[in-house]
């Protein structure tokens, strides 16, 4: 016996789940997905979602709708008769028809551990704060916002320089087991729900642009955790004056460094190290506007960056 299932997902991040559901030997009805975007070479052409392109691969009917406003939209979901929705990172509201429309409802795979960071950006947020450790939480929706009950939890450590990318990429496969055999005990009827607790809500929200830039005159752990946080989208940055010009540069990678100066001050030429409001974080990896990402020894060899130098 296998599930119906509606999958319901976008980025890169979707994709592994959906993989390991269909391998898992479920019946995928129909995939949910944003609906392609501006991209290719020109930033013209209407590029699907990664979780589109799987879809197609795998010979699966895709649907791009904007949002679920249309009362037809609503009937078009219940029309595949689906035993559950499977809900990861798709990034449209669900409403209640959407929430109902299945036998045994929507499951959501949510990267934290619940209630902390509820929201859009679990995994930049976590990191920003310091967090050691976060996870993968299949929870069953209602119609808060990442406030239904859990089914189940998976845990990882965050390391002291691990940045959002590469976290992501550890909790992606994660999401995937977890959600395999979240709907495999669904399906024997053995996937108990436990209601979120109370206390310890935090809601992680968007990342801004007003946000990005790096603030030295934060302590050197806050700077690290911004930097980390940030890396490697959407970067966070300062400014470089280069022949006379100011030039923005993202930093893609840092650790924490030894000394103290005046908040922005290069301390030593190589390593790139930076005085903070607190002590001093090291640079190690560095990106120009349009150019691609180094190492900081290679982007100092054709933009030195003296001791001295204040960074804003």
């Amino acid at each position: 016996m296998t599930l119906r299932i509606v999958f319901m997902g976008t980025p890169d991040f979707s994709v592994p789940v959906l993989e390991g559901l269909a391998r898992a030997g479920h019946e995928i009805v129909a995939v949910y997905t944003q609906p392609p975007r501006p991209g290719g070479r020109r930033g013209l052409e209407p590029v699907p979602s990664p979780v589109h392109r799987t879809a197609d691969a795998l010979g699966l009917p895709v649907l791009t709708p904007v949002n679920f406003k249309a009362q037809e939209d609503g009937e078009r979901f219940r029309a595949f008769g689906a035993d559950v929705a499977v809900v990861v990172a798709y990034g449209l509201l669900l409403p209640e028809a959407i929430l109902t429309g299945t036998r045994l409802g929507c499951y959501n795979g949510h990267a934290s551990l619940l209630p902390r960071w509820r929201g859009a950006a679990p995994i930049q947020r976590a990191i920003m704060a310091g967090d050691r450790k976060t996870g993968m939480m299949v929870m069953k929706m209602d119609k808060g916002l990442d406030t239904g009950p859990v089914a189940l939890t998976r845990e990882i450590a965050i390391g002291p320089d691990m940045t959002a990318g590469e976290l992501h990429d550890a909790l992606s496969p994660l999401a995937a087991s977890a959600m395999i055999e979240a709907m495999e005990r669904l399906e024997a009827g053995d996937l108990p729900l436990t209601p979120q607790p109370e206390e310890g809500v935090l809601y992680a929200a968007k990342i801004s642009k007003e946000e990005t830039r790096v603030e030295f005159s934060k302590p050197a752990a806050d700077v690290h955790n911004h930097i980390r946080g940030l890396a490697p989208v959407p970067g966070a940055w300062f400014e470089l004056t280069v022949n006379g010009r100011p030039e923005r540069v993202k930093i893609l990678g840092s650790t924490i460094g030894d000394g103290n100066g005046q908040a922005g001050e290069v301390l030593d030429g190589l390593p790139l190290t930076v005085a903070c409001g607190e002590g001093a974080v090291r640079l190690t990896t560095l990106q120009k506007a349009g150019g691609k990402p180094l190492a900081a020894v290679d982007f100092l060899r054709g933009t030195p960056v003296p001791a001295g130098t204040r960074l804003a």
